[in-house]
């Protein structure tokens, strides 16, 4: 999918820009149409935005400031969140050991094709190779058992920000399906299930939120079937979005109950109050950097990134207009003011004083990297002590007093923050398609539509609908059961096998 060569020259703002007439030649804009080649299209779009960087390794990309400074948002706020549950940070090694790895068979069979293996120090062969961890479950479970002694231990609430490693082989993406990225994991251990499915839920509504609240991406939270659980888990839950321009489902985070297996396999007992012997409940959950590419994937149009004003690292571009005779430095001094002056009321601001680019190539510029808000500021607007600010997400201007402005900024923002909620969702709800029938469904199907489907709930039959719509779009599968049931009439049948349905299930191709 990567358009190196394109993203780059289109990348390069050398284009001689310091003479007016060059305006009109801004040597930026996207060579690719988002609904004509939608993967080329996100290739260039992720390196012309200055969000990563291709790296000489396959599947490895450099994450540019612009992408850590949308990670570190949404970091704080859920560090923030997790800290009140009582829930503290902590780090383990990366390094992973053979022995420890099988231990949890089921549960390693699901990342074995995936592991990376390390198996020399300089010349000299290792005895033993060394995995890197693909998820930390059998890396922390060990101490758990160690740490955990009696109830008083209990709750034990880790989570730890850092790196895994999966060696894709087939269609790395940026952000979407890379082999080393970034996420947080959460392990946690209680003395009861009734405890550990309250905070599993309690945390997907926290990845519900980074995703609604911050990124402005509608999901829907539900269960994923026992073909789709977590490997060794007891049950899934997930928040699942959808890609309408290639009728995708994309998973956006995971909240497991793991159930007592690990507590088995690592022994992890406690002792009660009335001296019993039992075993822990434990949960796992995780997001990562991939939210950033549904992100890129849901908001971005022909210009380049469209950044919800919540995430961008800079949420208004203020930009100079001077013309001929005009007082330019007076310019440059407004443009300056109006910048500390929104940073000083709470907002990300920067003012683009640099005099090698014309005001065209800037806005091209800014508009790439899918700064919410721009504003210009030229001699009428000084004469009239006004500036122009100009939306990002539907290019509408408006003239407003500086007198207002902090207030007008506000209104705007939240504005643009809501509106991309609003026109995401609309576009999501227009893919979803209910399918009684098997007709209906691969109908559906072939049109990229996320599908909501009556299901017997048996793992055969979903076992038989991925064979049966195999084919050079990769197979469907279940995404999720919704919390959200729609009745279920009595007597409703299974699209795929006819048998009586036991639930609503949405159920599409997916990333």
């Amino acid at each position: 999918m990567a358009n190196d060569k394109a993203a780059k020259s289109n990348a390069n703002p050398k284009s001689g820009a310091k003479k007016k007439e060059v305006k009109k030649e801004t040597g930026l804009g996207l060579s690719h149409k988002r609904d004509e080649n939608f993967g080329e299209w996100y290739s260039e779009v992720v390196v012309s935005g200055e969000m990563i960087e291709y790296y000489d390794i396959s599947g490895c990309y450099i994450l540019r400031p612009w992408t850590m400074s949308i990670w570190e948002i949404m970091q704080a706020f859920f560090d923030a969140e997790i800290k009140k549950m009582k829930i503290k940070n902590c780090y383990f090694p990366v390094f992973v050991s053979p022995g420890v790895l099988q231990r949890e068979k089921d549960h390693i069979e699901g990342f074995a094709p995936e592991v990376a293996w390390v198996t020399k120090s300089g010349d000299t062969d290792l005895e033993v190779p060394i995995a890197l961890r693909p998820t930390s479950e059998t890396v922390m479970y060990p101490y758990y058992s160690k740490w955990i002694r009696g109830h008083r231990d209990l709750p034990l609430r880790l989570n730890q920000w850092c790196n895994v490693v999966r060696w894709e082989l087939s269609n790395p993406t940026p952000f979407i399906r890379s082999r080393e990225f970034l996420w947080q994991e959460g392990h946690t251990a209680f003395a009861t299930q009734a405890e550990a499915d309250k905070e599993v839920l309690e945390i997907l509504e926290l990845y519900r939120r980074i995703y609604e609240e911050f990124l402005a991406i509608p999901v829907v939270k539900g269960k994923k079937s026992e073909n789709e659980k977590f490997a060794g888990g007891l049950y899934t839950t997930s928040i699942e979005a959808f890609i309408p321009n290639t009728g995708r489902g994309i998973q956006g985070a995971t909240s497991h109950c793991l159930g007592q297996n690990f507590a088995k396999m690592f022994d992890i007992n406690f002792e009660n109050e009335k001296g019993e012997k039992g075993m822990v409940w434990q949960n796992s959950w995780g997001y990562s950097t991939r939210t950033i590419g549904v992100m890129v994937m849901v908001h971005g149009d022909d210009k380049g990134l469209v950044l919800p004003p919540k995430v961008a690292s800079v949420q208004v571009i203020v930009i100079p207009v001077p013309y001929k005779d005009a007082d330019t430095q007076a310019i440059f001094d407004a443009c300056s003011t109006t910048a500390e002056r929104l940073n000083e009321a709470g907002f990300r601001a920067e003012a683009d004083l640099r005099d090698n680019y014309s005001p065209g190539w800037k806005y091209s510029h800014w508009e790439l990297k899918g700064v919410p808000l721009r504003i210009e500021i030229g001699p009428k607007d000084m004469a009239n002590n006004q500036v122009r600010v100009v939306r990002r997400d539907n290019a509408s201007k408006v003239d407003i007093p500086t007198s207002n402005l902090v207030e007008q900024i506000k209104d705007i923002l939240e504005n643009i923050q809501q509106s991309l909620f609003d026109a995401a969702k609309q576009k999501r709800d227009a893919s979803i398609k209910v399918a009684k029938t098997w007709e209906e469904f691969t109908t559906a199907l072939n049109e990229k539509k996320m599908i909501l489907a009556p299901w017997c709930d048996e793992e055969e039959v979903e076992k038989d609908v991925k064979t049966r719509t195999k084919g050079e779009m990769g197979a469907a599968k279940s995404l999720c059961t919704p919390f959200d049931q729609p009745e279920l009439p009595e007597g409703t049948l299974c699209f795929a096998s006819g048998k009586p349905a036991t639930k609503w299930t949405y159920w599409g191709r997916s990333y």
